[in-house]
């Protein structure tokens, strides 16, 4: 059993928008039943210890098109969850285009940890993440941010990096914190073809970022540089299912198939060779996949950082750049040394400062 579990739930394909990045097949109309949900939740409870955690997450295509479902879907694991005494942790990603009032209801449910996808300065979003129609959805997602910031919901930005908008990352920054965001998630487009002069570009777009950053401490919020703060300082992590990648985490399309990541679903076609055996329909429990065995690259060895790199325990990207789950690249390991080398930088300079 499990202390920790995730379970994300892809409750759809389709989507209401045409980002020209977008990493999950074709927009299709095929919602999640409402029998394969609360059979995946009740699979994941039963794999969870008492007192445990389930994550419990929300992905699409746009995941808000069901926002019905998601409430039902909620509702179910709640009661359920309390009756097996297992806690219950909420997340789901959203384009923040949705305007319906049971979007509106799920973004502001209690305990739920919402992201919103927005890359930055409007003509960096808006140049990538367009409607079904080929229009512009900055202005959309901005008044979606508004609200939430008028009604006291928290909530992060995930912001979409890649090789044309990666200069423009640090004043993507800036302009969202005028609009009141304060947690950033950067995130890089894994799918691009980033060049050795992208790499110098995201170097110094990594430094600017920093900057803006420790600027900004402790009310800003920057996940590339939150986690190495932390572990330079020696302070333990929040616990977490993610990574699990099929052993402690799983996700599960509409047609009921299991992944080992959502980012690994695409279209969910019978070749994908990421599918797991099994269906969210059949079996009591998700204990039966087994995890993965710790990951020692060669090429990692001279590396100083391995106690500190998050590159080699994240599975899915490592499959995305090279095909292989044990093996990163050099985008990679470029991110995660520039992300603690900047991250030292300017946690020295603060303490410098202040004395």
């Amino acid at each position: 059993m499990h202390a920790r579990f995730g379970l994300t739930l892809v409750v759809n394909h389709a989507c209401n928008l045409r980002c020209t990045y977008c990493y999950t097949g074709e927009k299709i109309r095929r919602p999640m039943s409402p029998e394969t949900g609360r059979k995946a939740i009740d699979r994941a409870i039963r794999s969870v210890r008492r007192d445990g955690t389930l994550e419990l997450s929300f992905f699409g295509g746009e995941p808000l098109i069901e926002a019905e479902l998601i409430l039902d879907l909620v509702r179910y694991a709640r009661s359920a969850a309390d009756e097996q005494d297992v806690r219950l942790a909420l997340s789901m990603t959203t384009n923040g285009t949705i305007e319906s009032a049971a979007a509106w209801s799920v973004m502001t449910l209690p305990q739920l940890e919402l992201a919103i996808s927005h890359d930055g300065l409007p003509s960096a979003h808006d140049g990538h993440r367009v409607t079904v129609d080929g229009l512009p959805s900055s202005f959309r997602v901005q008044n979606t941010m508004a609200r939430l910031i008028d009604a006291g919901k928290e909530f992060r930005i995930v912001m979409v990096v890649q090789p044309d908008s990666v200069a423009s990352l640090p004043d993507g920054m800036e302009f969202l914190y005028t609009l009141g965001v304060r947690r950033f998630n950067p995130s890089l487009n894994l799918w691009a073809t980033w060049t050795r002069a992208d790499g110098e570009r995201l170097n110094d777009a990594i430094r600017r970022a920093a900057d803006f950053w420790g600027e900004r401490l402790p009310e800003c919020s920057v996940s590339w540089f939150d986690e190495k703060g932390a572990q330079a300082a020696g302070i333990p992590l929040t616990e977490t299912a993610r990574c699990g990648f099929g052993h402690a985490e799983i996700a599960v399309t509409p047609a009921g198939n299991l992944f080992p990541c959502e980012r690994l679903v695409g279209a969910d076609e019978p070749g994908n060779p990421m599918r797991l055996s099994g269906h969210a329909l059949d079996g009591d429990d998700f204990l039966d996949h087994a995890p993965l065995p710790g990951m020692t690259p060669a090429e990692c060895a001279p590396c100083a950082l391995q106690s500190l790199c998050s590159t080699k325990t994240c599975r899915c990207s490592n499959f995305i750049r090279t095909g292989d789950v044990n093996r990163p690249d050099g985008l990679l390991c470029l991110l995660d040394q520039a992300c603690y080398r900047e991250t030292i930088r300017v946690l020295e300079s603060r303490v410098l400062a202040s004395t």
